[in-house]
């Protein structure tokens, strides 16, 4: 389906599949990962509208805050080793991007 697509036209065809097929909940793993700006804005826009349109739930996995400017979550939860380390609202993404993740690091 994605033949000869570009990894930012490869993420866009996706978001427009959930557009057009209206799951219940859509996984989108490091969605962010390898899009310029412009392009993270375009999925960013679609994940939005589908959200806004349908009941649709996102499980939006990130190792970065940058997706988080454009699409608001209502919960984030930090994984550490699989399990979950912490958890709170939007102002957790905020607090990691600016305290970094070294509280969870276990010294060796």
């Amino acid at each position: 389906v994605n033949e000869g697509f570009s990894g930012g036209e490869k993420k866009r065809h996706e978001i427009l599949q959930m557009e057009l097929l209206k799951p219940k909940i859509a996984i989108l793993d490091e969605t962010d990962s390898g899009l310029d700006v412009d392009a993270l804005k375009v999925v960013s826009e679609g994940v939005n509208r589908a959200r806004e349109t349908s009941d649709l739930g996102v499980l939006l996995i990130t190792h970065y805050t940058r997706i988080l400017r454009y699409i608001k979550p209502d919960f984030v939860h930090v994984f550490v080793d699989g399990r979950i380390a912490e958890q709170g609202g939007p102002e957790l993404a905020d607090r990691l991007e600016d305290e970094g993740y070294d509280r969870f690091l276990v010294p060796a």
